[in-house]
């Protein structure tokens, strides 16, 4: 029995793309929702999305969405790419102010102007980031932020696994692992030695060996 639609913030990203499939298994359809909010890879990340979600009738057409003028006056190196040969680039320099408390709240706006009460996200406790919306504290405390707002609810299925975890989930939903993309210094390919690639690595490392 199909379930009523809810949205996905999808990216191409490991997380999302495998949460889309675990998704698609429990008949649960769905609106991906992509943001444009300027990053340097967005045209990668945009044509991975196309390519990595289920071909499935759950899958409904990807909704974009473009904030990217928020960020325009950002020096994060997820905004202005650099050269790592040239120049060192540290983790806090890949830092984005309020990014995934406005994820969420713009993803509510576009919830609730679709008649859609729910929001599937894969954030999981295992995210290196630093920034306090990324917290679990932030993240445990999320809905009760919107309960008094308006009727659209978060879930976030991930968000007491490990990375690890979420890999052998997707090696089992037959998840097209390679293709999926979240690289936080090239805006084409994987680097490898950015903070989001070392996880990602490790933990297919962990699960496939």
């Amino acid at each position: 029995m199909l379930k009523d639609p809810a949205l996905l913030l999808a990216s191409g990203g490991l997380d999302s793309t495998t949460l889309a499939y675990a998704l698609a298994e429990k008949n649960q359809s769905i609106r991906p929702l992509f943001f444009d909010y300027g990053q340097h890879c967005v045209d990668k990340e945009w044509a991975t999305l196309n390519s990595v979600l289920p071909k499935s009738p759950l899958v409904g057409e990807i909704i974009k969405v473009n904030i990217s003028d928020i960020y325009k006056f950002s020096a994060s190196r997820m905004i202005l790419e650099a050269n790592p040969w040239e120049e060192a680039v540290s983790d806090k320099e890949l830092y984005i102010p309020y990014r995934t408390l406005m994820f969420f709240t713009v993803s509510a706006c576009v919830a609730q102007s679709l008649n859609i009460n729910k929001v599937y996200s894969a954030f999981i406790n295992s995210n290196h980031a630093k920034e306090l919306d990324c917290s679990a504290n932030f993240l445990n405390q999320l809905d009760a932020l919107s309960q008094d707002v308006g009727p659209v609810r978060f879930e976030m299925p991930f968000r007491d696994m490990s990375k690890a975890e979420v890999v052998a989930a997707a090696v089992r939903l037959e998840v097209p692992l390679g293709l999926t993309y979240s690289c936080q210094l090239f805006s084409d390919t994987p680097c490898g030695a950015c903070p989001n690639c070392v996880e990602r690595l490790t933990a297919i490392k962990t699960v496939i060996g």
